[in-house]
């Protein structure tokens, strides 16, 4: 698995662990569970591992629970301890690598934060929140890396090249402004001025020009389109706006701008199309949004842990 991205199985364990958990659950629920957990011998290795979490919850939910010095109403059900704590230990493992990732990056934003670079070179780089750079300047080149995130980057024109690795790939410029995001299994590129080179081994550079917006994975370049990039910056104005994108980008979106997790309890709610426009200081008014447009409901575990599942 790679630093940066989530265990796909980590996250369905995770899912089904908080769907079984619920009252409402019925038996077309654990008909779906058995198929899946009976589809493949990593299913079930998935699941061991959360239930000898949800194990470990059980044990220490008691003593966090008797807490004398939480006030009544906020001593939580002990249903609510072991879902919660279940969670965070699933999430934990997958949440280390991300640490471990970012550790040795140059700079580095919390979710929600918004931070401006200066390089040495008159160079600038804006970090979106919960994203990380590495940069690395000689003689003859700059590279920098974005490990994590998002970022606008605004290139200072000199002989030395400008280039920026990130996920597969990497985008070379010269006196130009572009943004890059990077998602959980591709990178999007759009520029703001002049134009850009975008390549991935074993594949040629692309040339993405201003005003145009690309997308590539490990393996392919798409054809660069026309970008709306008062969308795509929308970020750098504490705005995120969505045009028919899917639920699943616009949560991964929202995660960077308050932090914790944002849980999925069903799959195929990352497909539905959200068009809206956020405040990214406002996110919890963004999830109310999101449950009272869509067939949604919102469950709050804690402070950093929100559940989304289908509205029965």
């Amino acid at each position: 698995m790679s630093d940066h991205v989530r265990d796909p199985l980590i996250e369905e364990a995770l899912r089904w662990l908080v769907v079984l958990r619920d009252p409402s659950a019925g038996e077309d629920d654990r008909r779906a569970f058995d198929l899946w957990r009976a589809a493949d011998p990593a299913h079930e290795a998935a699941w061991r591992r959360a239930q000898e979490v949800w194990t470990r919850a059980d044990i220490l939910a008691p003593a966090m629970q008797g807490r004398a010095s939480l006030p009544p109403a906020r001593r939580w059900s002990r249903r609510r301890w072991l879902q919660a704590m279940a969670v965070s230990a699933v999430v934990i493992p997958v949440g280390l690598l991300l640490v471990r990732s970012n550790f040795f990056a140059d700079f580095r934003t919390a979710a929600g934060e918004r931070r401006t670079i200066n390089l040495g070179d008159g160079s600038t780089v804006e970090l979106a929140g919960a994203s990380a750079l590495s940069v690395s300047f000689d003689a003859n080149s700059r590279r920098l890396r974005l490990v994590a995130g998002e970022a606008f980057f605004d290139a200072a024109p000199e002989a030395r090249p400008f280039l920026v690795e990130a996920g597969a790939g990497r985008v070379s410029a010269l006196g130009t402004a572009f943004d890059i995001k990077l998602a959980e299994a591709s990178v999007t590129v759009a520029v703001s001025k002049n134009r850009v080179s975008v390549s991935i081994d074993g594949s040629p550079g692309t040339i993405v020009e201003q005003g145009q917006v690309v997308r590539y994975t490990a393996t392919r370049i798409e054809t660069p389109q026309a970008a709306d990039l008062g969308k795509v910056e929308a970020w750098r104005r504490d705005r995120l706006i969505f045009q028919d994108a899917p639920l699943g980008e616009v949560i991964a979106d929202l995660e960077r701008c308050r932090g914790g997790r944002i849980v999925l309890t069903d799959a195929r709610l990352r497909a539905i199309p959200v068009t809206a426009v956020f405040d990214t200081r406002q996110t919890d008014a963004a999830l109310a949004t999101i449950a009272g447009t869509l067939p949604i409901r919102v469950r709050r575990f804690t402070d950093f842990l929100v559940v989304l599942s289908p509205r029965n």
